[in-house]
């Protein structure tokens, strides 16, 4: 881990792990994603540019960070969202995201994490370049 790295609270360990060696050397935030229900399982969407997740108990969605503004048909051309899955065949994960820090302390990059409720296994599913500010907000919406 980086001297200055945050992991939040309910991040689960293993994909905080592994989010941080995906990551290059910058700080990062890594954030669980946590449905208003308090669930900690979803189904996830995924392309290059966002991330779109569904609980596994109550059925809520929620995009992560800025995915719902370029989560349109223009926005796709070649790069239509799909059902993440592990090679195990489940796909219900364990959502976690690491926004990755440039000097000032706003968010260049954000990193989807995604830990298989079956097998553990730990994969990036999605990650993209935050090039605007400010990107405070971007902290929140795991």
């Amino acid at each position: 881990m980086h001297a200055d790295d945050q992991v939040g609270e309910g991040a689960p360990g293993e994909l905080a792990v592994f989010l941080r060696g995906a990551v290059d050397g910058r700080p990062v935030k890594i954030g669980a994603s946590v449905c208003e229900c308090g669930g900690r399982v979803f189904f996830v969407l995924v392309n290059v540019s966002g991330a779109e997740r569904e609980c596994s108990g109550c059925g809520s969605r929620a995009f992560i960070a800025d995915s719902e503004e370029y989560w349109n048909e223009e926005s796709w051309e070649d790069d239509e969202p799909g059902a993440a899955g592990c090679p195990c065949g489940s796909e219900e994960f364990e959502a976690a995201v690491a926004f990755s820090l440039g000097d000032d302390g706003s968010v260049r990059w954000i990193t989807v994490g995604l830990r298989c409720i079956e097998d553990g296994f730990c994969g990036v599913y999605a990650d993209w370049k935050i090039d605007y500010g400010p990107t405070d907000h971007l902290l929140t919406m795991v």
